[in-house]
């Protein structure tokens, strides 16, 4: 049984094998964002801080769009799927953090939490079909391909650092504080 914080978070397994420990971390990551997301109205989720445009709602859809990128189109080597598929990311390569603005709460939190369902899907397949060792379907430039054990490594960096940014916006708009 996964021991869960009074914040709904699941704990990574102190004792699990390399696939328990990384997915537990992401987990665990995926949980503090929504923590730190949740019960934001419209207004909060676009709230700023200082010199930064960086809001929450940006950070739903830019998380969203990574779980995508890494797991769908990376690994697994699909073509991207609405609403990335419509994006000219050379006009505006940070398109998913400044159209979120556009959207509601719930369009956002739907976003997330679709694309990280299907995320865990496309996971556990290539785990099935490959283990953690199992190279990326799409190549860098340089003809390289990330593990498995790469991505999920990448996208528990990518969580983490922006969770440290949801703390200070969190913060900032009603004073919830907290790892």
């Amino acid at each position: 049984m996964t021991d869960v914080d009074e914040h709904g978070r699941p704990q990574p397994p102190l004792a699990g094998d390399e696939t328990a420990t990384l997915l537990g971390f992401l987990e665990y990551q995926r949980a503090t964002l929504a923590w730190k997301c949740a019960g934001v109205d419209a207004a909060g989720l676009r709230a700023t801080i200082a010199a930064s445009s960086m809001t929450l709602g940006g950070m739903l859809k830019h998380l969203a769009y990574v779980e995508d990128f890494w797991s769908s189109r990376s690994l697994h080597g699909r073509d991207p799927e609405p609403p990335w598929a419509t994006v000219d990311w050379k006009v505006d390569p940070d398109w998913d953090w400044h159209s979120a603005a556009e959207d509601s709460p719930e369009q956002l939190h739907t976003l997330w939490r679709d694309t990280v369902t299907r995320s865990r899907t496309l996971v556990m397949e290539a785990l099935r079909d490959g283990g953690l060792a199992q190279p990326a379907r799409r190549t860098w430039p340089d003809g390289r391909a990330p593990s498995l054990r790469w991505i999920l490594v990448h996208l528990i960096e990518e969580y983490a650092r922006h969770n440290g940014h949801a703390d200070l916006l969190r913060e900032s708009l009603d004073g919830l504080a907290g790892e």
